[in-house]
């Protein structure tokens, strides 16, 4: 089976990204670009090398040092122009990989280097996500993109960007998420935010278990109230060699908590050895709520498409297992219950029955 997949019928086949940071997929003649207009020095002026040194540089084990890489990529995102260019090409290029629905995330307070405003920041990022949509559109590609704001887990402006997020839930934000260094950073420093958004019954996600274990999942959960949980990867220390789990674990996978996991990125910051040693493997095999994401897109050199690749070499994965991460995806996306149905039935159950007929 896994001989009949070939990578191009991979891009083409619909799939659903959760967790997709837009400081973290930019293209690098991009960034060369928009680093000239403001002035920015840069490793190398060669798009070809500077993705390399993107991928290179993020290479290092160390989630802290994965971090370090942003630096570039936020330097050439402080104008509205520039926002909405890398907003419209990343709907684009998730587009053109096969995409049907995405959530974007990127965090307002990192982008006001120049004067704008939170709400300016937000609201040439929704223009820019509008303008790569109907472009994809007019190519004969079909992308629904979903906007979360993150608010940074080291800094003191969560109250500030979760009702940020709830002021433009009508205009494309659908969620708010925390990101930064785990160690140190716990998400319960952020308990007002979250429960600021629970009043207001919006969707929220938490980076927790990809750098920091089990302590921050619950904290996640049981403090906060997390819908998701950004990565989780970690919460395999709750699972014994025979496959039982303990009472977190449990409770995660009784309660249907997906797992935003990114294999590639998992492997850059150390969470896991290897795509082999990933346990994406073992989630599924118990039944979590496991889906496939991609992180940082230029960081990892990588796409959904080549994400899927890699479990298909990794762990013989058919279409069955890919059309079941897809579908675990869209089932978890913070849109309406009636608009996730529509993708999943109209879209996704369509063109995975055609492959597995």
């Amino acid at each position: 089976m896994v001989a009949t997949i070939r990578y191009e019928d991979i891009v083409k086949v619909p799939k659903a990204l959760l967790h997709d940071h837009l400081d973290g997929g930019l293209r690098p003649a991009t960034i060369v670009d928009l680093a000239a207009e403001v002035g920015h020095e840069l490793p190398t002026t060669d798009p070809e090398a500077l993705g390399r040194w993107f991928a290179d540089a993020a290479d290092s084990g160390s989630l802290e040092r994965y971090l370090e890489t942003f630096a570039h990529t936020v330097a050439v995102m402080q104008t509205a122009p520039a926002l909405r260019r890398v907003a419209r090409e990343c709907a684009l290029d998730l587009a053109a990989d096969g995409v049907v629905y995405a959530e974007v995330r990127f965090a307002p307070e990192q982008h006001l280097e120049r004067d704008l405003s939170l709400d300016e920041v937000v609201e040439a990022v929704l223009v820019g996500f509008a303008e790569g949509t109907a472009q994809a559109v007019e190519a004969g590609l079909t992308i629904r993109v979903g906007t979360l704001l993150t608010a940074m887990r080291h800094a003191a402006r969560s109250q500030e960007i979760a009702e940020l997020a709830v002021r433009h839930r009508d205009a494309g934000v659908v969620g708010f998420d925390i990101a930064g260094a785990e160690a140190g950073f716990p998400p319960t420093r952020h308990l007002d935010a979250f429960e600021y958004l629970q009043r207001e019954n919006f969707h929220f996600t938490i980076h927790a278990g990809e750098a920091f274990g089990l302590p921050s999942i619950w904290q996640a959960i049981q403090w906060c109230g997390a819908d998701r949980l950004g990565h989780g990867v970690r919460i395999v220390d709750d699972i014994a060699p025979d496959g039982s789990l303990g009472r977190l674990a449990a409770y995660v996978r009784d309660k249907r908590i997906p797992l935003e996991l990114c294999p590639s990125s998992n492997v850059q910051t150390g969470a896991v050895a290897s795509i082999a040693d990933h346990p994406i493997g073992l989630l599924r095999d118990l039944r979590f709520r496991a889906t496939v994401n991609t992180d940082n897109r230029l960081m990892s050199g990588t796409s959904m498409s080549r994400e899927m690749s890699l479990l298909v070499e990794t762990f013989g994965y058919g279409w069955k297992e890919l059309q079941w991460f897809t579908i675990n995806a869209m089932k978890s996306a913070f849109i309406p219950f009636d608009e996730r149905l529509r993708i999943i039935d109209d879209v996704i159950k369509p063109a995975y029955a055609k492959l597995l007929a």
